[in-house]
């Protein structure tokens, strides 16, 4: 079974079916049920009519042996109120729904009998004058037996007050045959009409399911083959149809030109990595192997130097891969002033203002004191004698600004410079100038802190990098 309805298209193929069956059953049952009760309806005032037009006769006042009751091959009791038959058709044989079983007047029943001259209601309670016919009508089913044919009748009760015989009920009835016969006839089409009226939808759904998904599954076989042959470049088709497949296609290209620049970045990534970390173990081998043939020549500063800088290189890639991988910052509540105290601890020529008092973000300490480091390195770098950290309070928001008298970043150059392993110097050697890591690694941290990294002109006509993160609001309000 599941393999049977293992696809989209048998699914849709059997929901489809099934909801149409639904749909079939409840408008076919409503249908029969309205025709019957037509029908019955229908029966019930025909009933009506014979008992009315049998009232009328007697209402005048016409003897029980002169009524005309045989109207039609239908079934008519006339029963005094007393509940005795006093008149009924000649060839009714058996009869029931009327409340009288009888099917013989009684002999004593004649015009000119007793009766109850103060009893002037019928059976219903309704007041009736001499010679009135009553509205109020019963309606009751039963069946009768008329000269060897037995059928199902529709009984109408019509009381009568007439001068000498007091109150009379005429209970006539309508065959219900033609209804029988008509919800059959109905129920029959229904049950041949409604399973070909299935096989039909359920093979049209089958065609355009198929057709609709066809799309589908040429994005499938495409997707396949890009995995197979692990060739990026390659896109899946886009149906010219401008609905939820062609949109799910489009979607897809974009997914694979995403993964495919997350790729080639990936790739540039361990290349550059690769040449950076070449040339510190390059030179820290030459050394070594200098010292091993002649100790006294060991550059003990430089292979150190060296060490070192391959040290804090492999730190730099081991935080940018965690930032790839999509680590989380801790939530943990970190004074921003005081971390970019800690930060310029030492360093000449640094100077620290800020709002007095704890300046509040959520996340990573230590991350963020990485961030104020690099932009102090590289303030420090550039700058000619001063570097100023302002840290600052804007609305919701934290503000960390770094600015330098040197000579600032081009215009062009302000996106490309939070890049990877870029660096604006050319000239500018590895050892003083660094793997250019800096300023990624503090721009990924950032967005990872939910905030933003900018840089802009200093006052003192040098850089001044923005670094905005949302404030700690628990932190703030605890803090006044």
């Amino acid at each position: 079974m599941s393999r049977l309805f293992g696809s989209v298209r048998a699914r849709a193929t059997l929901a489809a079916t099934l909801v149409v069956a639904v749909a079939l059953v409840a408008a076919g049952t409503a249908v029969l049920l309205s025709l019957r009760s037509n029908l019955l309806g229908e029966a019930g005032t025909q009933a009506e009519r014979s008992a009315r037009e049998v009232a009328t006769v007697l209402a005048v006042g016409t003897p029980y042996a002169d009524l005309s009751l045989d109207v039609d091959d239908r079934p008519v009791q006339v029963v005094d109120d007393d509940g005795v038959l006093v008149a009924a058709s000649e060839d009714l044989e058996r009869i029931s729904g009327t409340g009288v079983d009888a099917v013989k007047p009684q002999p004593a029943a004649s015009p000119g009998g007793e009766h109850d001259d103060d009893d002037d209601d019928d059976d219903s309670g309704e007041s009736l004058e001499p010679g009135e016919i009553g509205g109020r009508i019963t309606v009751s089913d039963g069946s009768a037996t008329i000269d060897g044919d037995t059928e199902d009748y529709r009984f109408a009760a019509v009381p009568v007050k007439t001068d000498d015989r007091g109150t009379l009920t005429v209970y006539a009835g309508a065959p219900l045959s033609a209804e029988h016969g008509a919800v059959n006839t109905a129920l029959t089409v229904m049950l041949i009409g409604f399973p070909l009226l299935l096989a039909v939808v359920a093979w049209v759904t089958w065609l355009v399911t198929r057709r609709a998904l066809r799309p589908v599954e040429g994005i499938r076989r495409e997707m396949a083959a890009i995995t197979a042959s692990e060739d990026l470049a390659r896109r899946v088709p886009v149906p010219d149809t401008h609905d939820e497949v062609a949109r799910l296609a489009t979607t897809t290209n974009e997914t694979l030109a995403a993964l495919e620049s997350s790729v080639e970045r990936q790739r540039g990534f361990v290349a550059d990595a690769s040449h950076e970390l070449r040339s510190p173990i390059a030179s820290l081998r030459t050394q070594l192997e200098v010292a091993a043939a002649h100790p006294e020549l060991l550059d003990l500063d430089g292979a150190v130097a060296d060490t070192v800088r391959l040290q804090r290189l492999a730190a730099d890639l081991l935080l940018l891969a965690r930032l790839d991988a999509g680590e989380r910052p801790a939530e943990a509540r970190v004074d921003l002033a005081a971390l970019a105290r800690e930060a310029a601890e030492g360093r000449t020529g640094v100077r620290v203002r800020g709002a007095e008092g704890p300046v509040s973000v959520a996340g990573s300490r230590g991350q963020l004191g990485r961030v104020l480091a690099n932009l102090l390195d590289n303030a420090q770098r550039h700058a000619r004698s001063a570097v100023e950290v302002t840290v600052r309070r804007d609305g919701d928001a934290v503000v960390a600004a770094v600015a330098d008298d040197g000579d600032g970043v081009p215009a062009a150059d302000r996106e490309r410079i939070f890049e990877r392993f870029v660096r604006l110097d050319a000239a500018r050697s590895r050892d003083d100038g660094g793997a250019g890591l800096g300023l990624a690694i503090a721009r990924d941290v950032a967005v990872r802190h939910g905030g933003t990294l900018t840089v802009h002109d200093a006052p003192a006509g040098g850089a001044l990098f923005e670094l905005r993160l949302p404030g700690d609001r628990a932190g703030t309000a605890r803090d006044m």
